[in-house]
């Protein structure tokens, strides 16, 4: 395989355009293909047997563009189907998922609310994630999809609603240690949280460990971009008027 191949990366809208910001910070030499499945946005409220058959079709269409690995930037697809596309492809796939186990190492018995779909949060990989911990520490639950909403209706900017949906959340756990961003949308909302919080809560999100194993692979393998100059950004959408919006979030 040729180092200079692609990086593939795709999420169920814009909020794995959140990782992507994070490669282009960690491997700047990197090329990278972005998919996002606007079209068939939301995943987190679709069967397990939906989000299934999108990430294959996804996943067919970033091979044939030669990826030379697949980051998937979905917390509910990698919830989903992970284990079937490392099954049934040859290809490396990264995913995500939410980093509860970093909010737990930062201290004993704290308080954790965990932000996510309603997808990421019932299924099984989760479960056992939070059965891990629950012993040591109080871990609260928290679907939020309007805040993939508000991303993926390119929102960010209408501040005053920004805020009016971060305290409907945060009002549901006010007294907590961390908040676990669980969803690739949910970064989008770091540097509003923080700032709002004030430094009383840690916000913790999985973007830079994720990146970090995708670095890690790639280097094992000996695939490791070594080109001089920046690698490139192609941008693919299921719906196609969804282009312009991918280049406006990547530039925030």
């Amino acid at each position: 395989m040729n180092k200079q191949n692609p990086i593939g990366v795709f999420d169920s809208g814009f909020g794995g355009i959140s990782v992507v910001k994070e490669i282009k910070r960690q491997l700047p030499h990197e090329n990278i293909i972005f998919f996002g499945d606007s079209k068939y946005n939301p995943y987190g409220t679709k069967s397990n047997e939906e989000i299934t058959q999108r990430c294959i079709a996804i996943s067919d269409t970033l091979i044939e563009k030669n990826a030379k690995a697949i980051v998937i930037a979905c917390n509910t697809a990698t919830s989903v189907c992970v284990k079937y596309l490392r099954q049934n492809y040859s290809i490396d796939f990264i995913g995500m998922e939410p980093a509860l186990k970093v909010a737990c190492d930062q201290g004993s018995h704290r308080k954790i609310a965990v932000w996510a779909t309603e997808v990421t949060l019932r299924e099984k990989k989760f479960q056992q994630l939070m059965e891990h911990f629950k012993d040591q520490h109080t871990i609260y639950s928290i679907p939020c999809p309007k805040l993939v909403q508000l991303v993926e209706q390119n929102e960010l900017d209408n501040i005053e609603l920004v805020n009016q949906v971060l305290d409907e959340y945060i009002q549901q756990t006010p007294d907590v240690d961390s908040i676990v961003l669980g969803c690739t949308h949910f970064v989008f909302y770091k540097d509003f949280l923080e700032k709002k919080l004030q430094g009383n809560v840690q916000v913790i999100d999985g973007n830079q460990g994720t990146v970090h194993h995708l670095k890690d692979i790639l280097e094992t393998k000996d695939l490791l971009n070594d080109q001089k100059e920046n690698g490139y950004i192609q941008w693919m959408n299921s719906d196609e008027e969804k282009l312009k919006c991918s280049e406006l979030l990547f530039k925030r």
